[in-house]
């Protein structure tokens, strides 16, 4: 006898992100920015004085605390996971029952529909208009009307860089019967008022995600937040594994928390780079057919054109790399000089191809 892999597995292949080494990295929507000084002696530290022998507190009290006070929230509505990516698997595992029916809007970040076929819930998708944006009323429509249990979406959004008002998201909550999974990994960079983050207790069939690995630039850790009300939170702590963060990340994370000032200033610097980006790629398109760049509330740019695939390898062939899409491209904002170095290199490319008007 032999055993075989099943039907939802069989055919499956890994993740592999772009391979090679590239002197400048905009394809991951990473922060480029690195630890200061200050930070990676903190790590230092940390790490000297770390009980490498001893499990990680099973309920990440410290880091909780300090992720909350950031925010101004209660620690008690708060669940850590090992990257935003667990806590997504969770909860669609956890949430839905069998049979249950789920619904994610296109595009959108793909692991959402992933995680789903591996839960073996159906999976409903609502598209995007023309412009990439979401019809709330439609939205509502089709929830409501599919019987979905469980809806989940970013906002903004990965990979087309929108966001849908507060004032919508609200309205969205409270006309359906499913539990509403918002990604909100890129709202540091919008608009702090249009979170819902500090709503979380109005709903009873709401949960929100925010992440370590963008606005404070600790990719490495894998620190995922998923913050409800005590209902929804005491449920994702019962079905968790219990030493899911590992000790290093909560302990840095817990540190980083603390650093107010110098948080916002990273993310100040990091919102002024992307608009700077974002503005030089619509100057591009204005002198370019076929070139569509869409407004961003996130650290990155999405811009739709046919030659994609072109820049991209283009770009790869200049060690820079960026995020190709089909019809899409996606470029994370780098540094000032970083996006200096894109921009001229695009420019370069257009001139060399001859795709400017005459």
């Amino acid at each position: 006898m032999s055993y075989e892999l099943n039907d939802k597995i069989i055919n499956l292949v890994p993740y592999e992100p772009i391979s090679g080494d590239y002197s400048i990295r905009l394809d991951a929507n990473e922060c480029t920015l690195n630890y200061t000084e200050e930070m990676l002696g903190m790590v230092h530290n940390i790490v000297d004085n770390l009980n490498f022998n001893r499990y990680p507190d099973p309920t990440c009290t410290e880091l909780r605390k300090s992720f909350a006070d950031f925010y101004g929230l209660d620690y008690k509505n708060v669940t850590v996971g090992n990257g935003s990516d667990e806590l997504i698997f969770l909860i669609e595992s956890a949430f839905l029952k069998k049979g249950d029916k789920m619904l994610v809007t296109a595009p959108d970040f793909s692991m959402y529909e992933f995680y789903s076929s591996i839960t073996e819930n159906p999976c409903v998708r609502f598209l995007k208009n023309y412009e990439l944006n979401i019809n709330v009323d439609a939205l509502i429509d089709s929830v409501n009307k599919e019987d979905i249990k469980l809806l989940i979406f970013s906002n903004p959004c990965n990979p087309t860089g929108q966001g849908i008002r507060k004032d919508e998201c609200i309205k969205l909550i409270r006309n359906v019967n499913a539990l509403v999974v918002l990604d909100e990994a890129y709202m540091d960079f919008w608009d702090e008022s249009e979170s819902l983050l500090k709503d979380i207790n109005d709903y009873d069939n709401l949960i929100v995600f925010r992440t370590a690995s963008k606005a404070l630039g600790s990719a490495a850790l894998r620190l995922g937040f998923a913050v409800s009300n005590t209902t929804i939170s005491n449920a994702i702590a019962a079905v968790k594994s219990p030493y899911n963060v590992n000790s290093l990340s909560q302990a840095i994370g817990a540190q980083l928390y603390k650093n107010k000032s110098l948080l916002k200033e990273r993310i100040n610097t990091i919102v002024e780079n992307t608009k700077l980006l974002y503005n030089e790629l619509v100057a591009i398109g204005k002198n370019i057919d076929d070139f569509t760049v869409y407004p961003t509330k996130t650290n990155f740019v999405f811009v739709k054109t046919p030659f994609g695939k072109e820049l991209w390898d283009y770009l790869k062939n200049n060690s820079i790399a960026i995020r190709y899409m089909g019809d899409y491209i996606r470029i994370t904002s780098g540094t000032k000089e970083e996006n200096t170095i894109v921009i001229k290199t695009i420019k370069q490319f257009i001139l060399e191809k001859n795709y400017a008007r005459s």
